[in-house]
């Protein structure tokens, strides 16, 4: 090899070098800005307190992160998976985005308008509408416990892998997923006297071969003003997810009687 050549080596695999460490360096920033943002000091204290009480006993990666929250793997002493949902205290966003959902709920009437507030009365209002969709029988994650933004619940999936969306993984039998979402919805709005309010084919897990609820936190009570109008939202997106699928689905004015047991008024 010419000494031209070694040289022209030799600076390009420095280069590669720089470039690699560059890119690390950008990566580890990158991590640790998110781990700043989700692990404020008030959300490590309430991890704490979840180990010290043993709730929690460990907690590993991220399983989904959103806009508005990370949720993370773990497992409690006894070795049950948990999900350990942290909704970001810091989303100016997702501030507006929430207080449609709030305002108008006659459970967080009192609640004040700074972002920090309305993040713990969202985490709170989850755990609620989780416990009354169980007393419902709607399927749903079971909530364990809640702690200003942070919320734990069981995980649904095994080993760390969440159970797919709908989205991820249509189910084996559509029709039947479809007349099991029929039964939920009306359990959950004449049981639990609950809409869902932001329900379609990314929000549902197929697990053990029937539809799951997920993400409930904007699920608002039925004298919610929105509660007729996000309804039908939530109906429409289920029609046009099974009609893709060849599933034979009513209009939404029949679909929505089914559910309700009434008709427009």
């Amino acid at each position: 090899m010419s000494f031209r050549k070694h040289v022209e080596k030799k600076l390009l695999k420095e280069e590669k070098d720089y470039e690699t460490e560059r890119l690390m360096k950008e990566k580890r920033s990158e991590e640790y800005e998110v781990l700043e943002e989700v692990f404020d000091r008030s959300t490590l204290m309430v991890i704490y307190d979840f180990l010290n009480k043993g709730v929690i006993d460990e907690i590993h990666g991220v399983v989904k992160a959103g806009k508005e929250s990370r949720v993370y793997w773990g497992k409690d002493k006894q070795g049950n998976e948990l999900a350990i949902k942290i909704y970001l205290t810091v989303s100016a966003e997702f501030r507006k985005g929430m207080l449609k959902y709030i305002e108008g709920d006659p459970r967080f009437k009192n609640v004040r308008r700074d972002t920090r507030s309305l993040v713990f009365a969202w985490a709170q209002k989850e755990l609620r509408n989780l416990k009354q969709a169980i007393a419902a029988k709607v399927r749903v994650p079971r909530p364990i416990a809640v702690k200003k933004n942070v919320l734990i619940m069981e995980f649904i999936g095994k080993n760390g892998i969440s159970a797919p969306s709908m989205k991820e993984q249509p189910p084996k039998n559509p029709e039947k997923a479809y007349k099991a979402l029929l039964t939920n919805l009306r359990r959950l709005y004449r049981k639990a006297e609950l809409v869902h309010g932001d329900l379609s084919e990314y929000n549902i897990m197929i697990w053990r071969g029937r539809p799951l609820l997920f993400d409930v936190s904007q699920a608002v009570p039925l004298s919610h003003p929105l509660a007729d109008l996000l309804l039908r939202r939530d109906l429409r997106n289920l029609n046009r997810y099974f009609s893709r699928l060849d599933v034979k689905v009513p209009s939404v004015e029949e679909y929505y009687r089914k559910v309700t047991g009434h008709g427009r008024s």
